[in-house]
Order: C-alpha cells, then sequence, then structure tokens
C-alpha cells in the first residue's frame, strides 16, 4: 500500500468516527497547522488600533510564545490593552462571544478581565481582534494556597445565574477554530491531531500509539452532566489566573461557554499531583475541592465520573503534543499527561476522601 493510500485510509476512517464527509475529513487534517498559528505584524496592528480607538498606541510585546497572537499593547495615551488577534480561521462571531461572556462578567462582578472599548471586536487583516484591558499582577503563589484560589475562582464561575449572553457551548480549549465549544470538541480535536499524522508513526510505537487513540475514542465527555458556565482552560501554564492587589483575576475566555462544570473541576484537580512521583497531593486537592464547595456542592454522578472527565484535557494535550513532535521530527516524551492509570483514579478516590463520600 502506497503511502497516498494509508493517508486516504486515515482519512475515511476519520470521516467515519467523526461524521464528516470525505473532503470535510481531508480538510480538517490537512489544515489544522494553517487554522491553528498566526503571526499578525505587530506595526500594522498598532496602525489598527490606533486608527479604530483613536489611541495612541506605542509598542506591541507577544504575551506567549505558543499564542503568538496575543499582545500587549503600551499606550502613551493611558493603561496598557492586550490585543488578542485570533487566526482567520476563527469567525468574528467567536470573538464576539469572548466579548459578551465578559460582558456578563462584569455585570456579574466577577473577577475577570474586563473589555477595553464597548466596541471590543474589530477586523484587521482578515482576523478578528478582541481588546481587554491588561491586568497588572504576577502568578499566583504555588502550593494548596494557588489551587485554592482557582477552586475559589471556578466555584464562583459555576455558581452564577444562567444567562442568555454567555450560553454558548463552552469548555474546549479550541486552538484549532473548527472545535470550539463543549468539552466533546476536545475529543474530536485530538482524534484529528493523531490522525493528521497517522501514516508517520513509526512501527515501533503504533501499539502505543493506536492505544493513545482508542482511549480518545472511549473517553467520557461529561455530556448530561450538571452545567455551568466554565472558563475552559483556567490550569495552564503560566495558569489563566493573575494574582493582583485585589486577588486572583481570571483570564483568557477564549474557550468560556456553558457545559458540563465537572470539565472545569476536573483538570483543575488533575493539575493538583505531585511530578515525580506522579501522585495525589491531598493537601492540594483538599484547598482546591474546600474553597470550591463554598459555591456549588458536587453531585453523586459529578464523584462518579470524575476520573472519566479528568482524561478530556489530558488526552487532548497529550494528542496535541504527539503531533507536535511527529511534525517537528522530534521523540515525543510526554505520555505523563495520561499515565499512570492509577494516578486518575486515586486522584478520584482522594477527592472523594476529601468530600467524605
Amino acid at each position: 500500500m502506497t503511502r497516498d493510500a494509508s493517508f486516504k485510509k486515515a482519512v475515511r476512517r476519520h470521516a467515519g468516527e467523526t461524521g464528516q464527509r470525505y473532503t470535510e475529513a481531508l480538510t480538517d487534517l490537512e489544515g489544522l497547522g494553517t487554522r491553528m498559528h498566526h503571526e499578525p505584524a505587530p506595526g500594522r496592528l498598532l496602525a489598527h488600533l490606533r486608527e479604530r480607538y483613536g489611541i495612541d498606541p506605542v509598542a506591541a510585546t507577544k504575551l506567549s510564545v505558543h499564542k503568538t497572537y496575543v499582545f500587549r499593547i503600551d499606550r502613551k495615551d493611558g493603561g496598557p490593552w492586550v490585543a488578542r488577534a485570533f487566526p482567520p480561521a476563527r469567525p468574528r462571531s467567536g470573538a464576539e462571544g469572548d466579548a459578551a461572556v465578559l460582558r456578563f462578567l462584569e455585570r456579574q462582578g466577577y473577577p475577570a478581565e474586563r473589555l477595553a472599548a464597548d466596541d471590543a471586536v474589530s477586523d484587521f487583516d482578515g482576523s478578528a481582534v478582541l481588546v481587554t484591558r491588561f491586568v497588572e499582577g504576577g502568578q499566583l503563589p504555588d502550593g494548596p494556597e494557588k489551587f485554592a484560589m482557582m477552586g475559589e475562582l471556578l466555584g464562583r464561575l459555576h455558581a452564577l445565574p444562567c444567562d442568555d449572553s454567555a450560553s454558548r457551548p463552552g469548555g474546549a480549549s479550541g486552538e484549532d477554530a473548527s472545535r470550539e465549544g463543549a468539552p466533546r470538541q476536545d475529543l474530536l480535536a485530538a482524534l484529528s491531531f493523531l490522525d493528521a499524522i497517522d501514516t508517520k508513526v513509526a512501527a515501533g510505537e503504533r501499539e502505543r500509539f493506536e492505544h493513545l487513540r482508542d482511549l480518545v475514542r472511549s473517553a467520557d465527555d461529561g455530556h448530561g452532566l450538571p452545567e455551568g458556565l466554565l472558563h475552559g482552560n483556567l490550569l495552564h501554564a503560566p495558569d489563566h489566573a493573575i494574582l493582583t492587589d485585589h486577588g486572583p483575576v481570571a483570564i483568557n475566555w477564549k474557550a468560556s461557554g456553558r457545559g458540563p462544570r465537572l470539565a472545569d473541576l476536573a483538570y483543575l484537580i488533575w493539575g493538583t499531583g505531585s511530578w515525580n512521583p506522579r501522585q495525589p497531593d491531598q493537601e492540594r486537592i483538599g484547598a482546591a475541592i474546600s474553597a470550591y464547595r463554598r459555591h456549588v456542592e458536587p453531585t453523586d454522578d459529578e464523584l462518579d465520573r470524575l476520573e472519566a472527565v479528568m482524561y478530556i484535557r489530558p488526552l487532548y494535550l497529550a494528542c496535541f503534543s504527539y503531533r507536535r513532535a511527529i511534525t517537528n521530527g522530534s521523540a515525543f516524551n510526554e505520555w505523563w499527561f495520561i499515565e499512570p492509570p492509577e494516578y486518575f483514579s486515586s486522584t478520584a478516590a482522594a477527592v472523594r476522601s476529601a468530600l467524605r463520600r
């Protein structure tokens, strides 16, 4: 079988598993890099903001190594802004949805970044740009205190009343603009990452690769569990929360929307563990759960499915990193995202212990 034939087989399988036509699946796999990567020209972005908002910006500095479209905008005439010039593949409606969520959070007095202007979304070189005020502060302290702060942020968020302006599906990372929405989209994106490199996997890695794909196929996406407004990516490196003089503030709401609140909590709980060796940290778990349940009490169904739902984002991260390694011609050494499996079961048990259930 030729390599082309092998890839066509992978595309057909991907189409069948994702409910797409062959041409849609082909575009899904071949267009991944283009959809996710974007590096706007800083000078052109400054000129756009100057013309659009009448401000006097003097510098655009990248804020993230991985998200090359996020800039701090320093101004002569006021405090700094953040400009996110999203990849062109992300429709303007996505950025408008971010703005709607941030307006809702401001009305609720929730500690999130604030929009920099009433008309905070604009069009620039085929991209949608969202402007927010820069949040001054530093990283959260390490240890249990950090997880208590993030547990508090999630608990307050999930307890907010339902509002039509912030009701879009959320919870998926959405680095691929075609996979924004509920946590299931993270699993579909993960499948795309693997299927896109299927023909490049070495024979000696095939068995482990197929096991990873089987885990993605069978993962619990949290459907049917109690819902709330999700942040979608609070636990991030560095964390998507900044410690200010007035307490922690959550930033980067691209993944936000309504979905199973356990997806947010499970990702946070996954991150509480110690890394070497990989095992639960009962003190961090207790701090996160204690802070969270001041606002939301996890249900029995959520606790029963915690271990399974905890796999969603680690599987996404493992598959994202696997594709990146193969594409760059390097070895994939990040199995720790999903291993050992005992970590997931023992961490879920530790959460139930913290709740005395």
